[in-house]
C-alpha cells in the first residue's frame, strides 16, 4: 500500500529523501493524507492494524523530516477473496501460471565474476582505498599485486565488474587449517568441516544442555543432516555459475587471512581447551549447545578437509546486497569442497555476505581471535518451501531429529496433527516442515498459545505488540523448531511463513530453569531451538502482591495472579520478521556475579535489536539462583532484594552468555585476557570489573589472655590480611554458595552435637545467621554472638527499637551476647585447625569460649586476589580501584563498578563510591554507558560543562537491605543513598520534619514531603516490592498520609497500605503514568496562557500579585484549565488499559 502525501511537483518532496521504518507517532499523519486514489485502490483501511499486522512499513522523508509517502508490505494479499495460507495457488488458479514477480536482473545490471590477472592491478586499487592503511599493515606495500600474482590451483583472486568496472573484490584459498578451527571452535554441527570416512570417531560423552538437548547427540546428528544433503542439491548448486549483481563504493572490508597457525598458538589452544573442565559453554546460536564439568570430548575426524576459506573480500557500497553472488562462482572453483569460510575480527560488524552465513561457536578459552563463519553450498539454493507436514513426512522427519534427545517428544507433537490436529487437551497443534528440492530440511511444532492473559500481565509483551488488536487464536507457542544448519540463514523465513501458514501474528518460546545443571527440568520440556537468535527476550514485568483475602471478588483473576513456574519468555512477530537484529562480536567479559554484574548483562541481554554473541562471565560459583529448592541457607546473610530465584529464572541468562567457573588471579593487558585459577586464559576486547567486596577472614591480635590484657592494650590494625592456614570450620559467607556448604557441614558436625558456634562480627548478617542457626535446631544456649567495638557509631540496624526488640529475642532463645569482645586468639596460640576454642579481650576482662564453629562477619574489603590481578595489572589502586565518572579505569578497555571501586581523588569525593548507592541501578547505568559504543540508534552522549566535568553522578534509586532476625521477625529497610548517620542524630535535625510509626512500621518523610526511608518491622510476611514503590514518593500521594495519620485515622500501617487505593501505586506502569500526567501540566493548553508549571513556578518566585491564598488560587486555575479534563481522562485511560491488573476499579463503561 502506497499513501503519498504530496505531489510529485511539491517543492516538499524535491531534493534528497531517505526512508525509515513507520512509528506509531505517523498515525494521525497517515490517516489525514489518506487521497482518495489511495483509498479507491486498497479502500477503507485501519492503518493501526494493518501497521501492525504487516511484515514491513517504511515511511519516506526529506531533508526537513517531512514525510512524503507511506508503504506498507505484507507477505499475502490483504484482500478478504482469498485464505492467506493459498494465495499463490489462488494466484495461478485465476491468473497466469507464471511468476508475478519481477527478475532482478531485469532491474540491475548484470555482473560478471572472473578470475583477475596482475594487469588488471590499477582497476582494482580505487576499490581498496579506503582501507589501504589497514590493509598495508596487514599484508604489506604491494599486497594486491602479490595476491593476484600468487594465483595458482590453490590460490585465487576472483572480480565482480559491472559494465567494465571493478565493484568487489574476493581472494580464496583452498588450504584451511583445520586443526586450529578444531581447538577453537565447536565444528560438530558441521563434521569438523571434513569428508565423512568411516573411521571418524564421533562418540562425545553423555551431556546435557541447557535447554533440553543432548550435546552428545548434537555431533552425529548434524554430522547426519550434512550427509543427508543431496547429492542434487549439491549439483543444482553447481549448475548456477551464472552471476548478476547491480549497483559505488563503500568497501565492506572484512577479513583477515586464516592464519595457518604456529606451534605457540596450537599449544595455547591444546592447553586451554584442557583447562575447561569446569567451564559451561553455553549457545542457543545452533543446534549444539555444551554444559562442561569434565574434560570435553573432541571427535576425530580422518576424512579430507572440506572447506574453503575467504582470505579478502571486498565490494562498494552500493552493490553490498550482492555479496552472494561471489559464492555462486567461488563453489564452481572448488567443485569437491561443500563449506566455505571466513574469519572476522571481533571488532569487525557484521557485513552482508556473512548475514547469510552460520556464526560457529567459539570454546570459552578460544585462542584465535576472529569469530568463524560457515556456508555450505546447499545454502545457495533459493527453492526453500515452507509447508504444513503430511503423513508422508514422517519418515524423514525422524531421518532428519532421531539422534535428538527429544526426539521422540517432536514424533510425538507431530502425530498428533497427523492424526487429530489438537492435543489431548483440545489445544490446537500445527505442524510445518521446510523442504528443499524435495527433501526435509526443516520442522516445526506450534501450539495454540492459551496462557495469553498470563503473558500480557507478566510480561512486557506491549512493547512489540498492541495487544488490544490480537485475537486469542493469533498467538502461537512454538514447540520445537529443527533446522539443518546449512540452511540456517532461512529460520527467519521459516518463521515467517509458520506465521502466515498458522494464521498467527505472533509466536512465543519460554525457557525454563535448570534447578540442577546437566537434568532436564521437565522431561517433555521444549526442545532446542536454533531459532531463539532471531526471536527477543521479553523483560518480565513487576507484580503487584494482592492482598487476595481482602479483596475478595474483585481481585485478579486467577490467570493473572496464578504462581506458576517461572520462565523466560522470547517472542517473534510479523513486524520482527524483517527487523534485522545487529549481531556484536565484541568480547565483553565480566567478573564477579555480584548484583552490579547481574544487572549488567540484563540490560545487554534485553536489548531487542542487538544480539551479543560473546558475553562471558567468570564466577566462582556460576550464576546464581541455580538451586531454588531449598531457601534456608539463603536466609544467613542480609537480602539486597535486587534480584531473587524468579528473577534469575525469568532472565534465564545461561541462554546468552558464556560462564567460566573460577577466580581471576591475573590480567595481561597487553594480551587482553584474564587468568583464570591461575592457568586459564578467558581473552576479552572490554573488560568489565564488578567483583564486589567480601567478608575477611579475621586476623586475631595474638593478646595473651593470661595476661588479663584489655582492648586498649591490645594494637588493632583493621587493614591486617590473615595470612595463615584457614581453619576448617572457620566460615566466612559471602554469597549463597558459601552459605549452602556451611548449612550442610552444620547439619552434619554439630547440630546433634554440643559444641558451641561462635558468630563474629558486628553487621546485620551476624543477626540473620543466629537465626539460620536456630532453625537448624542448634539450641540457643550453644550459640554466642560476639560484637567487637565498633567502628562508627553507626550500629548495624540503626534503630534503637528494633535493636531492643532483636536482643530481647536473643535472650529469650538463650543466645549469649558479648558486646566490645576483640578476637585475641584461636586455640590459645596454637595450630588453628580446627578451632577448638577462642579467646577474646574486652574493655574489662577477657574470656575464653570453646568452639565447634566460627563465623566470621567482621568487616568487608577487596578480595586479595582480586588486589594482586588489579595491582599486578598496573591499574590504579588506592585502597579500591579508581574509576572515573563513566567507570573507566586507567586502561581504555578496562571499566569497573561497584563496592570494587573508589572515585578518583581529581573528584574530592572520597566519603562517596558506588557502595552508598543501589548495586541494580549502578548496573544499569554501566550498561547504558556501553551500549553507546555498539548501538548506532542512541543519541550520542553530550560531554559535561567544562564546570560540572569534576562532579560524581548522583544516582537516584533506594537501597534495601533485609532478612529474617531472631524469634522470625521479618526486617525490611528502604532508604535513601547517602552516607550513613546515626537514626538519633538524623531526628534531631531541623530538616527531618516527621516519622510515622506503626507496629513496627516506619516511614520518614523529609522536608519537601516526601517519603526518604521505610523500615519495616514484624512477624507477618512484608510485601518489599510494593513498598520499595512508595520510596520518594509524595505523602500526599498515599492517601493524605500524614494528615491522617495526625488526625488518628490511620492505626495500623500494614492494613492501610493494603487497602485498594494503594494497589495502583504498586503497579509497574504507575510511573509511566505520572510522567504523562507531568508532560500534560507542562504543556500550554490555551494560547497565550501559561501551562500549570510554569504558573506554579510563577507564584513560588512571587511574580504574580495574588488577592487570594497561593494554594486556592492555583487550585482554581487548575479547574479552569483544559488540563483538568485531560488528568482525568489520562487517568481513567491508565485504569482502563490496566484492568487486568486493577479489577478492583471501575472504569467507564463497566456499568
Amino acid at each position: 500500500m502506497s499513501l503519498p502525501t504530496t505531489g510529485p511537483s511539491s517543492p516538499q518532496s524535491s531534493g534528497p529523501c531517505s526512508a525509515r521504518r513507520t512509528e506509531s507517532q505517523d498515525i494521525p499523519d497517515i490517516v489525514n493524507n489518506m487521497k482518495y486514489d489511495a483509498e479507491r485502490l486498497f479502500g477503507r483501511i485501519n492503518v493501526i492494524y494493518l501497521l501492525e499486522k504487516a511484515n514491513l512499513a517504511v515511511t519516506l522523508t526529506n531533508q526537513k523530516n517531512v514525510n512524503l509517502a507511506y508503504a506498507v508490505f505484507l507477505n499475502y494479499p490483504n484482500w478478504n477473496i482469498v485464505d492467506q495460507a493459498h494465495w499463490e495457488d489462488y494466484l495461478e488458479q485465476k491468473y497466469v501460471h507464471t511468476k508475478c514477480t519481477v527478475s532482478r536482473e531485469h532491474i540491475f545490471l548484470e555482473s560478471i565474476c572472473f578470475i583477475r590477472r596482475v594487469e588488471d592491478h590499477d582497476d582494482l586499487a580505487p576499490l581498496f582505498a579506503r582501507h589501504n592503511d589497514t590493509l598495508k599493515q596487514t599484508y604489506g606495500e604491494y599486497f594486491l599485486a602479490e595476491l593476484i600474482e600468487a594465483q595458482d590451483e590453490e590460490n585465487i583472486a576472483v572480480v565482480c565488474e559491472d559494465g567494465g568496472l571493478a565493484v568487489g573484490f574476493m581472494s580464496v584459498c583452498s588450504e584451511v587449517n583445520i586443526q586450529l578451527l578444531h581447538e577453537c571452535f565447536e565444528l560438530g554441527p558441521f563434521h569438523g568441516l571434513c569428508k565423512p570416512h568411516p573411521d571418524d570417531i564421533l562418540q562425545p560423552p553423555q551431556v546435557i544442555s541447557d535447554t533440553g538437548e543432548n550435546s552428545e547427540e548434537g555431533s552425529k546428528f548434524l554430522a547426519e543432516i550434512l550427509r543427508l544433503t543431496s547429492p542434487e542439491m549439491s549439483q543444482a548448486v553447481g549448475e548456477k555459475q551464472t552471476m548478476t549483481s547491480s549497483g559505488e563504493e563503500i568497501l565492506a572490508y572484512t577479513s583477515l587471512e586464516l592464519p595457518s597457525g604456529s606451534e605457540r598458538s596450537m599449544q595455547e589452544s591444546e592447553r586451554s581447551m584442557r583447562e575447561s573442565e569446569r567451564s559451561i559453554l553455553k549457545s542457543t546460536e545452533t543446534l549444539s549447545t555444551a554444559s562442561f564439568e569434565s574434560e570435553p570430548f573432541r571427535a576425530q575426524y580422518k576424512g579430507a578437509a572440506n572447506a574453503f576459506c575467504i582470505q579478502l573480500f571486498c565490494i562498494a557500497e552500493k552493490y553490498e546486497a550482492r555479496s552472494l553472488d561471489f559464492l555462486h562462482f567461488v563453489f564452481s572453483l572448488f567443485p569437491d569442497k561443500d563449506f566455505c569460510i571466513i574469519t572476522v575480527p571481533h571488532l569487525v560488524p557484521e557485513f552482508h555476505l556473512i548475514q547469510n552465513f552460520v556464526r560457529v561457536v567459539p570454546f570459552n578459552h578460544s585462542t584465535l581471535d576472529h569469530e568463524l563463519y560457515v556456508f555450505h553450498r546447499s545454502g545457495l539454493l533459493k527453492s526453500f518451501l515452507v509447508r504444513a507436514a503430511k503423513s508422508d513426512d514422517v519418515s524423514a522427519v525422524e531421518a532428519l531429529i532421531k539422534t535428538l534427545k527429544l526426539h521422540k517428544s517432536i514424533l510425538d507433537d507431530l502425530n498428533k496433527y497427523l492424526s487429530a490436529r489438537r492435543d489431548p487437551d483440545g489445544t490446537p497443534v500445527q505442524a510445518y516442515v521446510a523442504e528443499v528440492l524435495g527433501q526435509i530440511v526443516g520442522v516445526s511444532v506450534i501450539r495454540n498459545e492459551m496462557d495469553v492473559e498470563y503473558i500480557r500481565s507478566h510480561y512486557n509483551i506491549e512493547d512489540f505488540i498492541y495487544f488490544s488488536h490480537y485475537q486469542q487464536e493469533e498467538h502461537g507457542h512454538l514447540y520445537h523448531f529443527a533446522l539443518n544448519p546449512i540452511f540456517h540463514h532461512y529460520a527467519k523465513h521459516f518463521m515467517k511463513e509458520i506465521l502466515r501458514l498458522a494464521h498467527k501474528s505472533c509466536l512465543y518460546y519460554p525457557i525454563y530453569p535448570q534447578p540442577e545443571e546437566g537434568k532436564f527440568q521437565n522431561p517433555c520440556a521444549h526442545s532446542l531451538t536454533s531459532a531463539l537468535y532471531y526471536m527477543v527476550p521479553v523483560r518480565p514485568r513487576r507484580q503487584i502482591v494482592y492482598p487476595l483475602e481482602k479483596l475478595g471478588i474483585n481481585a485478579p483473576s486467577k490467570e493473572v495472579s496464578k504462581d506458576q513456574a517461572k520462565y523466560a519468555l522470547n517472542h517473534f512477530n510479523q513486524k520482527l520478521s524483517l527487523e534485522p537484529k545487529v549481531s556484536v562480536n565484541t568480547r565483553i567479559v565480566v567478573v564477579g556475579a555480584s548484583n552490579v554484574g547481574i544487572s549488567f548483562l540484563e540490560t545487554l541481554i534485553f536489548c531487542p535489536h542487538l544480539r551479543f554473541n560473546n558475553l562471558t562471565l567468570i564466577s566462582t560459583h556460576g550464576l546464581p539462583g541455580k538451586d531454588a529448592s531449598n531457601n534456608l541457607h539463603k536466609r544467613f546473610l542480609i537480602n539486597s532484594y535486587c534480584f531473587n530465584e524468579d528473577d534469575y529464572a525469568l532472565m534465564s541468562l545461561g541462554s546468552w552468555i558464556n560462564v567460566v567457573v573460577g577466580k581471576m588471579t591475573g590480567i595481561d593487558r597487553s594480551l587482553k585476557h584474564v587468568i583464570v585459577s591461575k592457568e586459564r586464559k578467558v581473552p576479552y576486547d572490554y573488560l568489565i570489573l564488578c567483583t564486589g567486596q567480601q567478608f575477611q577472614v579475621p586476623c586475631p591480635t595474638g593478646a595473651d589472655i593470661s595476661k588479663l590484657l584489655t582492648n586498649r592494650e591490645v594494637s588493632k590494625d583493621s587493614g591486617q590480611r590473615y595470612t595463615g592456614a584457614v581453619p576448617s570450620n572457620l566460615f566466612v559467607i559471602c554469597d549463597d554458595e558459601d552459605a549452602l556448604v556451611a548449612m550442610k557441614w552444620l547439619r552434619e558436625k554439630v547440630t546433634y552435637s554440643t559444641g558451641n558456634v561462635i558468630v563474629y562480627g558486628n553487621t546485620i548478617d551476624t543477626y540473620t545467621t543466629v537465626e539460620s542457626l536456630l532453625s537448624l535446631g542448634i539450641n540457643g544456649g550453644r550459640i554466642h554472638l560476639v560484637h567487637p567495638p565498633l567502628c562508627s557509631n553507626v550500629t548495624a540496624l540503626n534503630n534503637n527499637a528494633i535493636e531492643r526488640a532483636v536482643q530481647k529475642a536473643l535472650a529469650k532463645a538463650g543466645v549469649t551476647v558479648h558486646h566490645e569482645s576483640l578476637l585475641a586468639q584461636w586455640n590459645d596460640g596454637s595450630h588453628p585447625d580446627p578451632i577448638t576454642s577462642a579467646s577474646f579481650t574486652t574493655s574489662t576482662k577477657p574470656f575464653k569460649l570453646q568452639c565447634s564453629a566460627f563465623f566470621s562477619f567482621t568487616h568487608k574489603s577487596v578480595d586479595y586476589d582480586t588486589f594482586k590481578a588489579v595491582n599486578d595489572a598496573c591499574l590504579v589502586y588506592d585502597g579500591r580501584l579508581v574509576i572515573d565518572t563513566n567507570f573507566h579505569t586507567n586502561d581504555v578497555a578496562i571499566r569497573a563498578a561497584g563496592p570494587l571501586t573508589k572515585f578518583s581523588n581529581i573528584y574530592y569525593a572520597n566519603e562517596w563510591t558506588h557502595s552508598n548507592f543501589s548495586s541494580k541501578e549502578i548496573g544499569f547505568q554501566l550498561a547504558a554507558a556501553m551500549l553507546s559504543l555498539f548501538d548506532l540508534t542512541l543519541e550520542p552522549v553530550l560531554e559535561p560543562p567544562e564546570d560540572m566535568d569534576r562532579l560524581i553522578p548522583m544516582y537516584k534509586g533506594c537501597k534495601v537491605q533485609g532478612g529474617v532476625l531472631p524469634e522470625k521477625y521479618n526486617y525490611v529497610h528502604i532508604f535513601k543513598p547517602g552516607i550513613p548517620t546515626r537514626l538519633d542524630v538524623q531526628e534531631t535535625q531541623p530538616n527531618y520534619v516527621n516519622a510515622v510509626k506503626g507496629n513496627y512500621f516506619r516511614i520518614h518523610v523529609n522536608q519537601y514531603s516526601m517519603i526518604e526511608t521505610i523500615t519495616c518491622f514484624s512477624k507477618k510476611h512484608i510485601p518489599v516490592s510494593n513498598y520499595i514503590c512508595f520510596f520518594g514518593q509524595h505523602e500526599r500521594l498515599l492517601n493524605n498520609l500524614c494528615s491522617r495519620w495526625r488526625e488518628g485515622l490511620i492505626t495500623n500501617l500494614y492494613s492501610y497500605f493494603k487497602e485498594p487505593w494503594a494497589l495502583p501505586i504498586y503497579h509497574d506502569r504507575f510511573i509511566d503514568l505520572k510522567k504523562e500526567l507531568r508532560q500534560i501540566l507542562e504543556s500550554v493548553q490555551n494560547e497565550g496562557a501559561p501551562s500549570m508549571q510554569e504558573l506554579v513556578r510563577q507564584v513560588v518566585e512571587g511574580e504574580l500579585t495574588l488577592l487570594e491564598r497561593p494554594k486556592t488560587y492555583l487550585k482554581r486555575s487548575f479547574k479552569q484549565a483544559i488540563c483538568k479534563s485531560l488528568v482525568e481522562k489520562s487517568i481513567l485511560d491508565y485504569l482502563n488499559y490496566n484492568r487486568y491488573h486493577l479489577p478492583m476499579y471501575a472504569w467507564p463503561g463497566i456499568v
